[in-house]
């Protein structure tokens, strides 16, 4: 489809795809990779196949004119991508705020 709407659609995934692969990449680095973070990405790219597979039927029906169905396709994609980035930044909270607290263990033995 020549839309540029749906391009962008397409585009975004592709870079939320990348976004995911950078992060596993980074925690498959670390010595011992949260495994709950790391099982969220998972769930996040479970999710990105979903929005992909929803995006393509909503091409099927764009091009029928269907933008009723376009609508609601567009809001389940929405719908998803919110679900992730809400479960994301909860996620990046836990991780900062664990840093946080080994900061603290860490700042505490140093005085001792």
């Amino acid at each position: 489809m020549d839309n540029p709407s749906i391009k962008k659609i397409f585009e975004s995934f592709t870079h939320l795809d990348n976004s995911l692969t950078l992060a596993k990449r980074a925690l498959n680095n670390l010595e011992n990779p949260p495994v709950e973070v790391l099982s969220r990405i998972s769930a996040y790219e479970d999710i990105l196949e979903k929005q992909r597979t929803l995006a393509t039927t909503m091409c099927g029906h764009a091009s029928l004119q269907n933008w009723d169905e376009v609508k609601r396709h567009i809001k389940l994609i929405n719908g998803l991508s919110a679900m992730i980035r809400d479960d994301a930044k909860d996620t990046a909270s836990l991780i900062n705020g664990a840093n946080h607290k080994k900061d603290k263990t860490a700042d505490n033995l140093r005085i001792c």
